[in-house]
């Protein structure tokens, strides 16, 4: 079995180039070069996040202080893909180092949402959101530390696979948040999704944080029956959407899931624990992002601005390299690692996401898997959306952090419109339970009927 497209390696390449002026997706178009390699992905164009290392082709990672890296290695997924058959036509947007849920703070500027070219893609893995949404290609390797893949999937229509940790290698992945990160990708139904696992899971020995578990046919074992399946429905956010025919449509879905034969049962998170989720995630998310690019000085590699000393060069490199929204966020980052700090913030928000991933494991027993949105309402407009530095937050919109918290496997899904603007559900599952969260999807898309949504006229 094999991922079809609707184009060649080369039309995608042309898509993309065609739609740069109203997107602004792409960072670095790749010129697509025939692979003898025989396998899943046979053909088939792929894009890359530009935090993926690709050897002698420029990875940037959307920050001017990687503007000239050109990394002298492939990270593994690299390595699977083009094992697979892969074709390689982009390096895609994304917010700057993966810090930002709008894609914005790109260094190339703001990614555009093919639906509405003056709202959001979503972030920080836009660029590859906007290019799967826009039929450029059926598959796009993009990063979830927070809801990085699952909510630009949600703002544009397709599907966006954040699994469990440690199932995809991490290495040769330019890092934001070590416990955070995740591997994940975007395509257009559930079944390329599934097929998509299987080639890039599995143990890497360069990556410590990866799993021996062994990798399943996802694809070829794909039943969408609902019936006897329990889906836990997470009432503490759907009671949070203020717009009313979003919160409508959501739980007229719901009654569509039961017509299929699956239960539905309620499940509550204590507030307490969900107003936690925002404070928590910043300050954990912030301090290993400042710890994991201490090496982008100017000096190493990258950009280097010029001084009068070794201090002068790297406070001149970092200081011109980086967005004024990312140097904000390794000041707060030092500030909490800071060794009369570490006590009362970094270390105290790892033991209170422990408290959070307790009460988030009780909310599966007796469930198959947890639905909720995976975004309030559809993707804002650009003018009216940023990534404001101290912004207060609520819960509601931060949800899908839990899944990162906890490392386990989530999916977004289109299930509906407004106003001409995609809506997407979220699905969670236990640890390693892809199987089971694929299913349980196909059901769900088997109700929807919005397999393969593209938007081809932008």
């Amino acid at each position: 079995m094999e991922i079809k497209s609707s184009v060649s390696a080369v039309e995608s390449y042309k898509r993309i180039e065609e739609l740069q002026p109203k997107l602004n997706a792409a960072v670095t178009l790749i010129e697509p070069k025939d692979n003898p390699n025989q396998g899943k992905l046979s053909g088939i164009p792929v894009i890359l996040k530009d935090n993926i290392n690709t050897k002698g082709i420029r990875t940037t990672a959307s920050s001017r202080i990687l503007d000239n890296y050109v990394p002298v290695y492939d990270a593994t997924i690299v390595k699977k893909l083009n094992e697979a058959g892969a074709i390689f036509v982009c390096k895609a947007s994304m917010d700057e180092l993966g810090m930002g849920g709008t894609n914005k703070n790109a260094y190339t500027g703001a990614v555009h949402n093919p639906y509405d070219l003056d709202r959001i893609s979503g972030g920080s893995s836009g660029g590859c959101a906007v290019l799967v949404a826009s039929d450029a290609a059926p598959l796009a390797i993009g990063t979830d530390t927070g809801d990085s893949i699952r909510k630009p999937a949600a703002y544009t229509g397709v599907v966006g696979v954040k699994p469990t940790y440690g199932r995809i290698s991490r290495y040769g992945i330019i890092p934001y948040a070590s416990s955070l990160d995740h591997v994940g990708y975007f395509t257009t139904n559930i079944k390329d999704a599934a097929l998509a696992l299987e080639v890039l899971a599995g143990r890497d020995d360069k990556d410590m944080t990866s799993s021996f578990k062994p990798v399943e046919e996802y694809s070829k074992n794909l039943n969408g029956d609902l019936k006897g399946k329990t889906i836990g429905v997470l009432k503490t956010v759907i009671d949070e959407i203020e717009d009313e025919y979003v919160k409508n449509t959501f739980y007229e879905f719901v009654e569509k899931l039961k017509e299929a034969g699956a239960n539905i049962k309620e499940v509550e998170m204590p507030r307490e624990y969900m107003e936690l989720i925002p404070p928590v995630y910043k300050t954990i998310a912030n301090a290993e992002a400042t710890a994991n690019h201490s090496n982008l000085d100017g000096l190493r590699f990258g950009m280097r601005e010029d001084g009068e000393s070794v201090e002068e060069v790297m406070t001149n490199s970092r200081t011109k390299g980086f967005s004024s929204y990312v140097r904000a966020r390794f000041v707060i980052g030092s500030y909490s690692l800071f060794n009369e700090n570490q006590d009362r913030l970094f270390r105290k928000a790892q033991k209170i996401r422990r408290l959070i991933v307790d009460a988030y494991k009780k909310c599966f027993e007796g469930v198959d898997g947890i639905l909720c949105m995976a975004a309030l309402d559809i993707a804002p407009m650009i003018e009216d959306s940023q990534d404001v530095r101290f912004k207060e937050t609520s819960f509601a919109d931060e949800h899908m952090q839990l899944a990162n918290f906890s490392g386990y496997p989530s999916i977004t899904l289109p299930f509906a419109q407004k106003d001409g603007m995609p809506l997407g559900i979220n699905l969670t599952c236990r640890p390693f339970e892809e199987q089971m969260m694929f299913d349980l999807a196909q059901g769900m898309e088997d109700i929807t009927g919005l397999k393969d949504q593209v938007k081809k006229g932008v």
